[in-house]
């Protein structure tokens, strides 16, 4: 065997260990996929899906073709790796009330207050606008934010009614739909007048508390165990007499 072929032998084992040892994989390296991926997200911002290109992506990412694509076959599968980010960091710790025993209105105030707060911020709202205006080109991208976003927080809400219906709490008939009906209480008037811009500034806080506070009481007069009507777990009113 020649000199040549044992130098090139060696180049080659050398770099397969320093691969192993050292640097990660290709299309592993988390700060090379996070440089990606802010670059496309700041494309995406100022251009809009529809207009963007995987040239536009590695231009601003600062990163060769060969590269981006490594990590990413098309700008769709980049945006909804975006779209997934945003999701996580919208519903990170957001549930984490609903798992603690104690007052029932106590702990819808926290947690409508938390919903609220969240849905309502600017980093928020964005995220929301991105995936609506997607939807129509990729529905799929939409079904997959609602089941892992606001549907997995309605399932987790209407597990805490039923627990509280169990436990003599509350009297709801229709637990899937007081969810519902919870996250719309909290978020009224505040969370429509946000994402379409009627409003250019955040809800305060005193807002917030106000609203998800009226929320909560007549959510409670409506469902709450001592309100509990003739079967149908509505309030029953108090009538008036002349």
């Amino acid at each position: 065997m020649s000199a040549e072929p044992k130098v090139l032998e060696d180049r080659i084992i050398e770099t397969d260990e320093c691969g192993r040892k050292g640097r990660p994989a290709a299309g592993q390296d988390p700060a090379k996929r996070r440089q990606i991926m802010e670059g496309a997200r700041r494309v995406f911002i100022n251009m809009g899906f529809d207009a963007a290109s995987m040239n536009d992506i590695t231009r601003e990412a600062g990163v060769s073709k060969g590269t981006i694509y490594v990590y990413f076959a098309n700008k769709e599968e980049l945006f909804e790796a975006l779209i997934e980010e945003e999701r996580r960091t919208i519903y990170a710790d957001l549930y984490q009330v609903l798992e603690r025993d104690g007052d029932v209105r106590e702990i819808l105030l926290a947690y409508g207050l938390a919903l609220a707060r969240k849905i309502t911020s600017p980093t928020v709202l964005k995220a929301q606008r991105t995936v609506i205006s997607i939807c129509e080109r990729m529905p799929e991208v939409g079904v997959r934010f609602y089941e892992r976003g606001p549907k997995r927080g309605h399932d987790k809400l209407a597990a805490y009614l039923t627990r509280e219906v169990e436990a003599g709490h509350l009297a709801i008939a229709d637990i899937d739909l007081a969810a519902y009906q919870f996250a719309d209480l909290c978020m009224a008037r505040l969370f429509r007048q946000c994402l379409y811009g009627y409003r250019s500034t955040t809800p305060s806080e005193a807002e917030l508390e106000r609203v998800v506070t009226a929320g909560v009481d007549v959510f409670l007069k409506a469902y709450g165990a001592e309100k509990e009507g003739p079967g149908d777990g509505f309030a029953r009113l108090p009538t008036t007499r002349n």
